[in-house]
């Protein structure tokens, strides 16, 4: 469902979206989209910055990990 809505936004800003739309280009269309975007990447960015402090939290844990199962490769 579409909800109409009124937002401002800067002149420059605008005037950078008609330089990307298509002559027949839909504004609304465009600002959804990027709107969508930058929400997926906010959200990609907050899983990776979880994941990263997991790894951190264990990593002297998992270095010993690697090690040792290194130790257990022969020499070819």
């Amino acid at each position: 469902m579409k909800v109409k809505t009124s937002i401002t936004i800067s002149e420059d800003n605008i005037n950078l979206i008609n330089n990307l739309l298509a002559p027949d280009g839909n504004m609304s269309e465009f600002i959804e989209k990027a709107i969508v975007y930058y929400i997926n990447y906010i959200k990609i960015t907050k899983r990776d910055i979880h994941d990263y402090n997991i790894l951190n939290n264990n990593a002297e844990r998992l270095n010993i990990e690697a090690e040792d199962v290194l130790s257990y490769q022969i020499d070819i």
